[in-house]
């Protein structure tokens, strides 16, 4: 008896010491952790990771940054039975225990002793939202003691709702998707609230193995996790048996469905990335920042697909330049074709396609394309493909088929909206041939009064060519930049009555081999001519003579106060002629300059910034056109924006716009640069049905560079095509011809529904009626035209003795014009 007694004191003795010893060790553990846990409350100032996202003007998403995809959302927002789902998967006993389950712990243990595997996990959902926000997933004890520390904090402070919360928007949920919201959008392509039953216990059962359970890598172990969860849910009744039964029974639904970018403007996405990364580094990506620019998505739309749209029209007119690759015989009937054209990429909308067979016959080529599967192409539409030879020169018209295209070859298609059957009476889609355009452009619309950027494009496609022409590309404006100098005769004293010789003028230079003998596009001259007339049929003798009045350092002198770049203008005669160099965004800046009336503009893209709470963090401030005393207006507005400035309501300083050129000298460039459309280079553009637009083409020496620039009252829109490494177009390409009717094209929809907009007529200006070959008041009963002057310009009336003079033989007129 005493020996039984003796040996139950020592066990109780050996359990009380280990007892003791583990209640220190653990105790040690805590006091040595405890000090380097962080506190709970940084939970709810935590940043989930969610990428920055652009918007046009109107709402319409354009670009996505970052590599996570993240939609906060509220467990309000969220579905009982997707919580319940989540609960079966991972957590059932989550509103019981205290953040560590012993139960589910014992029953991990179990099931690893007797299975082999865990199916339902040891960790709590508190466990895990402790390891997701806070700790590393290395597998290490003092890894594991950590979060079991955490997870009890956790629970004391926070309520399990918040907890549930926290963990539904920071799971890994695979496919990049970060959080439920992301994962039913990547996944279903819808919203968390119309998830199915299925679809929902398919999300249930990713955070276990987000690669080894997904639905679009591995589908039938991603269904047998579904189907487990399932009878988990049932088990823990939260589903009915038949409700149980009809979900095991449903397919598969999941397919990967990247982010739905509404609007195709990748320039201008990229423009918007790079200003928010220059503002927040490298958060800009994780922040969750929501940006809203100018850009209207219609208008940008449009300015995309009207690029593109004259980019092919200028390609096609000079031939087809055969295919992009050919396979031979033996790899094509060796490997099925759409392995064979794998690595050509898709450019814009042309996709590649491997020809299959050619039947001139039936005057239809099939082909297999890229993506999309065996398609038919219509003789019809390879018509244009004439061989290429130069930019002047092509091959005859094909005739058929054959003429243009073998079987093997790879080629650029478009697919078209019609289709064709084929002989077992299936459906294929119909595509026409295209090809990748060499030649590139731009296109800059701008708010003429605030400067903001309504649409913009910087190439054919952003995805073949980062460089963004529109703001980069510095490139001779041609006769683009005569209005800048006509504005500037006109500041000077000059009328559009001045008459100037439009006659063979020749330049000497010692730093030249030969004479500089300048001609108009035309290669003819047209004798007296007055600069209405010489602006609106761009006459480049005028031009010259014109410059060589009013001096060259006058007219630089004068750019300077339109604030346009001169660092790349020459100091001599060939300025007249655009040959120094501008971006078509400064280009465009300019027009909106004249445009607007002659204040200045300064661009902008970005409207708003929101961060992650929609709080605004950034609004582009108030344009404000000055007419004078445009300090003390700065200085009354910084006033009023101190009064309510607060931190909700920044008030940023408002941009003054001072005035940059007189008004009435605007005004009668307007009237100028509308009879570039009513009666010069510009008529293209009376397709429009307008009368409020003005513009003026371009082209410089040897056709290298082709523009036009066009505007009313409220918007200016400039368009450049050329080669990236400059070289000529074609001897038939201008300005009229490239550029002109991609701005057509962009202004018919940017226009649509807009009242007519002209610069109001300011005082000081009259309208006299003149005689058009000399440039003089009319007499009475004579033919002549009316033409709009300043007050103080007016031709004066004609004398007795200049009356005269008017009927003789005009000798003196002569002398004064040569």
């Amino acid at each position: 008896m005493s020996h039984l007694l003796r040996t139950s004191r020592l066990l109780a003795w050996l359990f009380l010491t280990g007892l003791s010893v583990a209640i220190i060790v653990t105790s040690g553990f805590y006091l040595y952790l405890r000090p380097g846990l962080p506190p709970v409350e940084q939970l709810l100032d935590i940043q989930l990771q969610t990428p920055l996202r652009v918007y046009s003007q109107d709402s319409k998403l354009i670009a996505e940054f970052g590599e996570k995809r993240r939609a906060p959302i509220t467990i309000e927002q969220i579905p009982t039975i997707q919580l319940q789902a989540f609960l079966a998967a991972e957590d059932a006993r989550f509103y019981e225990h205290f953040g560590v389950d012993i139960k589910g712990l014992t029953r991990a243990a179990i099931e690893l002793v007797s299975t082999g595997s865990i199916q339902s996990g040891g960790s709590t959902i508190t466990m895990q939202v402790a390891k997701n926000y806070f700790l590393s997933r290395e597998r290490t004890f003092i890894r594991k003691f950590n979060e079991i520390l955490l997870a009890l904090q956790i629970e004391r402070e926070l309520d399990k709702n918040r907890i549930l919360e926290l963990y539904l928007n920071k799971i890994y949920l695979g496919n990049r998707a970060y959080g439920i919201a992301a994962a039913s959008q990547v996944y279903y392509n819808k919203p968390v609230a119309e998830l199915s039953l299925a679809q929902m216990a398919m999300l249930a059962g990713l955070p276990k193995a987000p690669s080894a359970f997904n639905p679009l890598a591995n589908p039938e172990r991603a269904k047998i996790r579904r189907n487990w969860i399932l009878g988990r849910m049932r088990d823990l009744d939260f589903i009915t048996g038949d409700a149980h039964d009809l979900a095991v029974a449903a397919p598969l639904t999941a397919n990967y469905n990247a982010t739905d970018v509404e609007v195709d403007a990748d320039y201008v996405a990229e423009m918007a990335r790079s200003e928010i990364v220059r503002r927040f580094g490298d958060n800009a990506y994780t922040d969750g920042y929501t940006v809203t620019l100018t850009v209207e998505s219609k208008k940008q739309q449009t300015a995309t697909t009207a690029l593109r749209n004259g980019l092919e029209a200028y390609d096609r007119r000079h031939g087809f330049r055969g295919p992009i690759g050919q396979i031979d015989a033996d790899t094509l009937a060796e490997q099925p074709p759409e392995d064979l054209i794998l690595n050509y990429p898709t450019v814009a909308a042309l996709l590649p396609a491997l020809v299959t067979k050619v039947d001139d016959e039936a005057g239809v080529t099939d082909v297999h394309v890229r993506k999309v599967g065996p398609a038919r192409m219509p003789f019809d539409t390879m018509t244009w493909a004439r061989r290429y030879k130069t930019e002047d020169l092509q091959g005859p018209e094909p005739e058929k088929a054959s003429d243009v295209l073998s079987v093997g070859d790879v080629v650029y298609v478009r697919l078209d909206d019609s289709s064709t059957a084929s002989e077992d009476a299936k459906p294929l889609p119909t595509v026409s041939l295209a090809q990748v355009p060499r030649a590139e452009g731009a296109l800059i619309s701008l708010d003429s009064r605030t400067g903001a950027i309504e649409a913009l494009a910087g190439g054919y496609s952003f995805r073949q060519s980062k460089y963004n022409r529109a703001i980069q590309a510095k490139r001779q404006p041609g006769s683009t930049f005569k209005p800048f100098l006509y504005l500037t005769a006109l500041e000077n004293g000059l009328t559009p009555a001045t008459i100037y010789n439009d006659a063979p003028i020749v330049f000497d230079d010692s730093e030249l081999e030969t004479a500089w003998r300048p001609q108009n596009s035309s290669g003819q001259f047209y004798g007296p001519t007055r600069l209405r007339e010489a602006l609106y049929r761009s006459r480049n003798i005028v031009s010259i003579r014109l410059l060589r009045d009013v001096g060259i350092q006058t007219t630089l002198n004068y750019l300077k106060q339109l604030r346009i770049p001169v660092a790349n203008m020459p100091d001599d005669l060939s300025l007249s002629l655009g040959s120094g160099q501008l971006t078509p965004m400064q280009l465009a800046r300019g027009l909106a300059v004249i445009a607007n009336g002659g204040y200045d503009v300064q661009p902008y893209l970005i409207e708003r910034i929101q961060d992650i709470n929609g709080e605004t963090v950034y609004q582009a401030p108030e344009t404000i056109l000055c007419e004078q005393d445009c300090d003390q207006l700065t200085a009354e507005t910084d006033t009023e924006r101190e009064e309510t400035r607060t931190e909700d309501n920044p008030q940023p300083e408002p941009r003054v716009m001072r005035r940059l050129a007189d008004e009435r000298s605007v005004y009668i460039l307007h009237s100028m640069m509308r009879d570039v459309i009513r009666m010069g280079t510009g008529r293209r553009a009376q397709a429009l049905g307008r009368n409020d637009l003005a513009g003026k083409t371009g082209t410089t020496n040897e056709q290298k560079d082709t523009w036009f620039a066009g505007f009313n009252h409220d918007i200016a829109t400039t368009t450049w095509v050329g080669f990236d490494q400059p070289a000529p177009l074609g001897r038939r390409e201008f300005g009229a011809s490239t550029a002109l009717p991609i701005w057509i094209d962009y202004m018919r929809v940017a226009l649509d529904g807009a009242p007519p907009a002209t610069m109001p007529r300011p005082n000081g200006i009259v309208n006299i009626r003149i005689n058009p070959e000399t440039g003089r008041r009319a007499r009475p009963g004579e033919d002549g035209i009316f033409e709009v002057f300043k007050e103080e310009e007016a031709p004066a009336p004609l004398t007795a003795e200049e009356e005269e003079q008017r009927t003789g033989n005009g000798d003196d007129f002569s002398q004064q014009i040569f």
